[in-house]
């Protein structure tokens, strides 16, 4: 019972709450406890980009894009996707690359398949019928190879790649 009464003023002690003005560290922490990993994933996540065939989590391009498709486990190119830059041989161009910004803007109007139409058939359509040279329907003597496809080969020759640049 003695024990108790001398213990009782400890406990009162120990209940009441102190504040410390000096740092129990000073600035030193335990980080092995915490993980520190790229944002990119931890090796186990990297592990498993590398040999599963659908990873949990995507594996990220920084955007670039692949010039190819997987068919049946095998990597397989496709050289349409293979970018081609093209650069001109500029020896001789007075051009400079720098372009003042109290250069006038270039305000041009929408491009319309009238003005297609015009840029394509027009002049020789106006030619053939100075020359007399086309038919009572309209239609030319002589078509040129563009005047005679048909719509479906047109429309072939439209989505073939590499096709707007020709």
């Amino acid at each position: 019972m003695q024990n108790w009464v001398k213990l009782m003023p400890l406990a009162i002690k120990l209940q009441q709450r102190t504040i410390s003005t000096t740092a129990q560290m000073a600035g030193k922490r335990n980080f092995r406890k915490f993980n520190v990993y790229g944002k990119r994933g931890t090796r186990v996540v990297k592990e498993a980009q590398r040999t599963l065939a659908s990873p949990p989590v995507a594996v990220h391009k920084r955007g670039v894009r692949d010039t190819g498709i997987t068919v049946n486990g095998q990597y397989v190119e496709i050289p349409e996707k293979i970018p081609d830059i093209i650069v001109p041989d500029l020896t001789g161009c007075k051009l400079k690359p720098y372009v003042s910004y109290k250069a006038p803007d270039v305000v041009q109007s929408e491009f319309t398949s009238l003005d297609l139409f015009n840029a394509v058939y027009s002049q020789k359509i106006i030619e053939d019928f100075k020359a007399g040279q086309l038919k009572a329907d309209g239609s030319p003597k002589e078509p040129s190879a563009n005047e005679q496809l048909t719509p479906q080969e047109a429309l072939l020759r439209a989505r073939r790649t590499g096709s707007d640049i020709f």
